[in-house]
């Protein structure tokens, strides 16, 4: 196979366009992956917060008052 072919497949058939797309989707996964455990690793869980003033979406407005 020589680099026309190859670049015909890729390029110009639906199956080559989707072969790429497939190969995008993979190659983000693996680096949004990667990029999360480098992340989780450098900062480490430090628990709840000692203040007791956590945002939450989920919290009432009532208990403000």
């Amino acid at each position: 196979m020589d680099f026309e072919s190859i670049y015909h497949f890729l390029f110009e058939t639906y199956v080559g366009i989707g072969v790429l797309v497939g190969i995008s989707l993979v190659l983000c996964t693996v680096v949004a992956a990667l990029l999360e455990l480098r992340t989780r690793k450098t900062y480490v869980d430090r628990g709840p917060s000692e203040d007791g003033d956590e945002w939450s979406i989920f919290d009432d407005s009532d208990q403000e008052q």
